[in-house]
């Protein structure tokens, strides 16, 4: 599917499968093509798009190219998918103040674009693909909400729960992960602005548009670095209280057997087969031994109170 959005008197238009050349179009956004309307895009507006191993391709190298009238980008978005997030990878070409977009699935970001572009008065690409990239940063900043939230509530369930559940660590391990996701995906943005800085495609007006965005992605990075810390912390603590609640439990099992220790002992005197034992004949030598095994414990605890170990 193609949309083309064209300008005219400040007023910005959605057509659907343009078969023209108009002077007007800011943007052409191609959302999973056929060949067939990929041959239509390069042959109207004379570029050449990128295939599907160049918009999947993770060698920085290959996500920025420029040359004197055209910028070429790929740029990956994050893609929440059955509670993980996926990158989608998204083409850009911006050539003579008109921008091509390209990608294989709908992308929130994009509808939210769609929504905003009347309202936000943009007059040619270039202002198109800022307004992607900030809305994209906008997402981010949510993301990095959200993950903030469930870390408080880990937070909140450590403290409260007795019994340690070892689905707490794989959520603060899929938090971590996620975590690193965002990072990496802001990380690239980060590139990106830095690298359109340098361009002399755009405006003036737009570099400061860039700087501040750059700014906002700072912002952002920090923000991921301080969850990544609190996951870490969070992490080190259910460890912590695993270690406790295991040496509690050990702890539990070497008293019980200390005290039951002087028993074992005085009934393995008592159990000997010898032919002279001193209490053998005697009517309170059963009870003898019982008391004293029951003495023997009542005083080994009694010891263990009085060290404080109990």
């Amino acid at each position: 599917m193609i949309n083309f959005f064209t300008i005219s008197n400040g007023k910005i238009n959605l057509e659907r499968g343009k078969n023209s050349t108009d002077d007007k179009v800011i943007w052409v956004d191609l959302i999973d093509p056929t060949e067939k309307e990929k041959k239509q895009v390069e042959e109207i507006f004379n570029v050449e798009l990128f295939t599907t191993e160049e918009s999947e391709e993770i060698e920085t190298s290959s996500k920025y190219i420029e040359t004197p009238n055209e910028i070429g980008i790929n740029l990956n978005f994050i893609i929440a998918s059955e509670g993980n997030y996926d990158f989608e990878p998204v083409s850009f070409i911006i050539r003579n103040k008109l921008l091509i977009t390209q990608r294989e699935i709908k992308i929130k970001a994009f509808d939210d674009v769609y929504k905003k572009i009347r309202s936000a008065k943009v007059q040619d690409g270039d202002d198109i693909f800022l307004l992607i990239i900030d809305t994209r940063i906008d997402y981010d900043a949510d993301l990095i909400e959200t993950v903030t939230e469930k870390i408080s509530s880990i937070s909140k369930d450590i403290h409260k729960e007795n019994e340690l559940e070892k689905e707490i660590l794989l959520k603060i391990t899929s938090l971590q992960e996620t975590t690193i996701v965002i990072r990496e995906n802001i990380i690239e943005k980060q590139r990106l602005l830095s690298a359109l800085l340098k361009s002399k495609n755009f405006q003036l007006e737009d570099y400061e548009t860039m700087r501040i965005m750059i700014k906002d992605v700072g912002s952002l990075l920090d923000h991921t670095s301080f969850n990544f810390e609190r996951l870490e912390f969070l992490q080190n603590t259910f460890l912590g209280l695993v270690d406790m609640e295991q040496n509690r439990i050990i702890k539990i099992f070497t008293i019980v057997t200390v005290i039951f220790m002087p028993p074992t002992l005085i009934a393995s005197m008592y159990g000997m087969n010898f032919k002279f034992m001193p209490e053998i004949g005697k009517v309170w030598g059963y009870p003898f031994a019982i008391v004293l095994m029951v003495l023997s414990s009542v005083l080994t605890v009694s010891f263990f109170r009085y060290k404080k170990w109990i």
